[in-house]
This record gives structure tokens, sequence and C-alpha cells, in this order.
């Protein structure tokens, strides 16, 4: 029997254009997007140097639904998957590796910063086909709160999400 692995990663960056949500043939959904993750360290003379790490993201099925509807260039999210490698051959017949990160949950710092994570927004918002071009996520956030207040009980806010500033994590 194997030993067990671990192939998580976690990053907290902006969004470096919109996210791309396409279906498969089967018809199931992939997004794919980029973050940037931004780096500052003070050299021994004293210098400050700074340093951007691109990222690929691809996300399926329903989690690519939601990429599509909640993220857009610019927005800062926190999220976490596992890393995976493809290799491939180029026209000009180099053989090239890209990485890609597989998305398996993300949480939208918004424009308020209240975060968003996919938990809240309720799965049957994603049925309806998603245009990139579609409402902001500040509409579809709204139309959830008008959905809360519709049931018999509503929905607590947990305040100490909204107490958090992105400057704070250490990571």
């Amino acid at each position: 029997m194997a030993s067990r692995s671990i192939n998580r990663v976690i990053l907290l960056g902006n969004l470096t254009r919109d996210p791309e949500l396409k279906y498969t043939p089967a018809g199931t959904a992939v997004c794919t997007f980029g973050i940037a993750t931004n780096r500052a360290w003070t050299t021994g003379d004293g210098q400050t140097k700074e340093d951007v790490q691109y990222h690929r993201i691809v996300a399926w099925q329903k989690l690519a639904e939601l990429c599509g509807k909640l993220l857009s260039k610019g927005r800062k999210v926190y999220l976490e998957g596992r890393l995976v490698y493809h290799t491939f051959t180029g026209k000009d017949g180099i053989q090239r590796t890209v990485s890609e990160i597989v998305l398996d949950d993300f949480i939208v710092f918004s424009d308020g910063r209240r975060m968003v994570s996919g938990d809240e927004i309720k799965l049957s918002k994603t049925t309806q086909p998603i245009n990139s071009d579609q409402s902001s996520s500040n509409e579809l956030i709204k139309e959830n709160k008008a959905d809360e207040k519709e049931t018999s009980e509503p929905k607590k806010e947990n305040k100490a999400s909204e107490d958090v500033n992105p400057d704070d994590i250490p990571f």
C-alpha cells in the first residue's frame, strides 16, 4: 500500500483577466482564468524588491459556472486547488510543459471587502446558462439576499468574515 500524499495549493491574489467559461461537447462546464500573486522583500542593503508570479487556474462543473458569475479582472480572490502538469508538443516541434491549478474552492473579496464564498451562493442560481457578459457579482449577491428574506428562517451572517482585511492575512 502506498503512503499518503498531499497536492494542495493555496493562493491569494488578483485576477489577471476575466474568466473564460466554455462547455465541453459532453456539456461539462470548464472555466479558465489567471491569478497574479505578489511578493515584496528587503535585501540586505535595505533595497525593497518585488516579484510577481502568474498562475493558470481551471475550474470544472458547478464551480466553473460560479467562477464565470462571480469573478472578474482585478478582483481579489482566495483559492484552493491542486497542481497539475500537462506536457505537449508545440507547432514548432518543441516539447513544452504547462502547469495549472485545478480549483477545489474559492472565496471572492467583493468591492466592499466582504468575502463571498461559493457556499453562500445557492446552486440553483447556476443552472441557467452563464455568459461572461451577464450580471455582475454584486447583482448576484443582491439576488441571493432577496431570496434569503423570502425564506421562513433568515440566514445569520458571520460577522467575522466582514471584519477580515486582506492585508491582515499572513500569507
